[in-house]
This record gives C-alpha cells, sequence and structure tokens, in this order.
C-alpha cells in the first residue's frame, strides 16, 4: 500500500522536521504539507537528523483536497471529542481496517491538522475515516511530531506488505459509492439531513471490498426503480 502523510498547514518547522525523522525510522516516505512553507526553515533540517531525503522530497499544495487528489483511502486525525463522530478509530484500530483495504486499495494518506486548531469541518468531511489518540488527560495535547510517530509505528506493519498489482477498478469503487449516495440522497430530497448524510458518508469508510461491490448491486437497483 501506497502510505502518504500529509501536514495542514504547520507553523512550525521543527515540528516538520520531527515527522520526518518519526517517518524515516518507521519506513515512510511520502510526506505533503499543505499551506505551508515552514519546511524550507533550516530548524526543520536540525530536528530531522538523518531524514533530509523525506524533507528534500516533499510536495506542497494550496489545500487539501488537491493534496488528496491521488489518494484512494484518506483517515484524518482530531482531537475533538468521538461523540460527535458516527465512526472513530483509534491508531490501534485502524491496523485491522487498512489491512483488509490493502488487497485492493492502492494509496492511502494520513492527515494531521494545525497545531494550534487542528483540521476545519471542511477538510474533516475530505476523510472517509476519522482518528485520534486516547488521552488520559483532560485537556488533551500532543504535539505533531510525537502524533505522527505514535500513527507511524502503529501503523508500520502495513509498509512490509506488497501493494497490489491492479487496484485502481477497485479502489475508484469507494469513490463512486459515495457520490452516488449523495445523488440519492438528493434524489429523495433528505441530502439536508446533515446527521443522515454524515452517518452514511463516516460508515462507508469502514465498508469492506465485498460489502463495498454489494452496495453498489443495491444502489443500482434503487436507481432503476426510482428512474421508472
Amino acid at each position: 500500500m501506497r502510505f502518504s502523510i500529509i501536514l495542514v498547514a504547520p507553523a512550525r518547522a521543527e515540528n516538520i522536521g520531527a515527522a520526518a525523522r518519526a517517518m524515516k525510522t518507521m519506513g515512510f516516505s511520502d510526506l505533503r504539507i499543505v499551506d505551508s512553507e515552514a519546511h524550507l526553515q533550516p530548524q526543520a533540517r536540525w530536528v530531522a537528523h538523518g531524514s533530509g531525503d523525506i524533507l528534500d522530497a516533499i510536495r506542497t499544495f494550496p489545500d487539501l483536497k488537491t493534496a488528496l487528489a491521488d489518494i484512494d483511502f484518506t483517515i484524518a486525525t482530531t482531537a475533538r471529542s468521538r461523540s460527535r463522530f458516527h465512526y472513530y478509530a483509534t491508531a490501534e484500530e485502524l491496523v485491522g481496517l487498512l489491512e483488509e483495504k490493502q488487497h485492493w486499495v492502492g494509496s492511502t494518506a494520513l492527515v494531521f491538522g494545525r497545531e494550534d486548531a487542528g483540521l476545519t469541518n471542511d477538510e474533516l468531511a475530505l476523510a472517509d475515516v476519522l482518528t485520534g489518540v486516547p488521552m488520559v488527560a483532560d485537556y488533551p495535547s500532543m504535539n505533531l511530531g510525537q502524533a505522527v510517530m505514535v500513527y507511524c509505528y502503529q501503523l508500520s506493519s502495513l509498509m512490509r506488505v506488497a501493494a497490489p498489482q491492479s487496484p485502481a477498478v477497485d479502489a475508484q469503487q469507494l469513490g463512486a459509492l459515495r457520490q452516488r449516495m449523495d445523488n440519492l440522497l438528493t434524489t429523495l430530497e433528505v441530502s439536508d439531513d446533515q446527521k443522515l448524510s454524515d452517518w452514511l458518508q463516516q460508515r462507508l469508510g469502514v465498508l469492506g471490498q465485498r460489502d463495498t461491490v454489494m452496495l453498489h448491486r443495491l444502489l443500482h437497483d434503487i436507481e432503476k426503480k426510482i428512474l421508472k
């Protein structure tokens, strides 16, 4: 599975360097930066220490949607209360989820938000699955570099599995399924039901390959019936 780490608007060069070092240590290499040039500051390279190749290969993007253009499956991190979301996985729980998807999904991205404010609601909406690290402290706080290390360590086993030979068709099924679901809600005139829409979109991210195919078949039959 091709795996990318995306940092959205990181403000501190040291955090980018720490993220690069964590990635290098755990076998990750594709680092993307959204709306920031902090990685160009010398402090990033000082902290990266031996991970300069990760910094040299950084690709930058103006916004998260552009950064995700070639990504099949997106995981977004958030420190907000999980009660707001219908599907929320810990770093440990992501391993099993991705082990199934690595056989039919070619590329995955793990997205980290701003140090002070995290990801916006619009950015979280771009994700297939939301995740966070459970913390004991009443006021949750984790350095960006530490967060990247936690996830890279937890998911490092996935980097040792060969990528699927031809995942493109199956990988596109999830995006197509989201679009068909949106179209169906609009046709049924319930697209303004935000709770229903959020629940559907967030649950789609946890479907396996067989479930995705079967839901496509069901939607196809529903569409035929509606359009008669």
